[in-house]
């Protein structure tokens, strides 16, 4: 892109926006987006402020949190929710128990869909919320997709913290039960998230073969009878949705 002051700001913004999903240093955002460095790094302080990129502790940025909202929100009214729906009913009354579809964004994953339980009580999940992948179903299974130099690269860039006395906050603990996920095809989340809720995941894939999100059964602990076949189910649901999105 050339011709930078014939660009209007919103151009601008959203150029380096589009950058950020690929890049994250000052240099290469500038290269791809076209704009001089002082003006993508004036851009991305005011994304920072504004809750759509955050630093990531090494010179560089990531997409914010503010981006995990609105892509939730957005994208629980396109065509791919609903297309996938069917599947996610189906695990549901299958099971009994909450069903969740998140994809992943950033070092995140971020609720595109959720059916309630048949039991009496809702869970605090809710589309558009993001989620941490080392202490939940989802982002177990997601994290168990990718090579543990990967792994370790995230753990460096947003710590282990805990959420419960369960949560593992050790990486090499954490790659040790990644690879029991991987033997067994899904990941299980025993209150390491929420006190008080269990959960079962399996990743989702896409044409590429590239992990893409995943999908969850959730329950709370007090009420978690479900089918002895529940991960299969899960599994199976994961694969479905894979397909839909055109996975082999």
């Amino acid at each position: 892109m050339s011709g930078d002051a014939s660009l209007s700001a919103a151009e601008k913004t959203l150029s380096v926006l589009e950058a950020l999903a690929d890049h994250s240093r000052i240099a290469d955002i500038a290269d791809a987006s076209g704009l001089p460095k002082p003006t993508v790094h004036r851009i991305l302080q005011t994304l920072v402020q504004r809750g759509f990129a955050r630093a990531d502790g090494q010179g560089g940025y990531l997409g914010g949190p503010r981006i995990l909202s609105l892509a939730g929100r957005f994208l629980q009214r396109l065509d791919i929710t609903e297309h996938v729906r069917p599947t996610l009913r189906d695990l549901q009354e299958r099971t009994g128990w909450t069903v969740h579809f998140a994809l992943l964004s950033g070092d995140e994953a971020v609720y595109v869909a959720k059916l309630e339980g048949v039991r009496p009580y809702h869970l605090a999940s809710r589309v558009g919320m993001s989620l941490r992948l080392h202490c939940t179903s989802i982002g177990k299974a997601i994290l168990a997709a990718l090579p543990d130099d990967e792994v370790r690269a995230l753990a460096r860039r947003t710590g282990l913290p805990a959420r419960t006395g369960r949560t593992i906050t050790d990486v090499d603990a954490l790659l040790a039960e990644l690879t029991e996920v991987r033997a067994r095809g899904y990941a299980e989340d025993h209150e390491e998230n929420e006190a008080g809720v269990r959960a079962i995941g399996a990743a989702v894939f896409n044409h590429t073969a590239e992990v893409v999100g995943a999908v969850s059964a959730a329950s709370l602990v007090d009420f978690a009878e479900a089918p002895g076949d529940l991960p299969a189910l899960v599994v199976r649901a994961a694969t479905t949705v894979s397909r839909a999105l055109g996975a082999d």
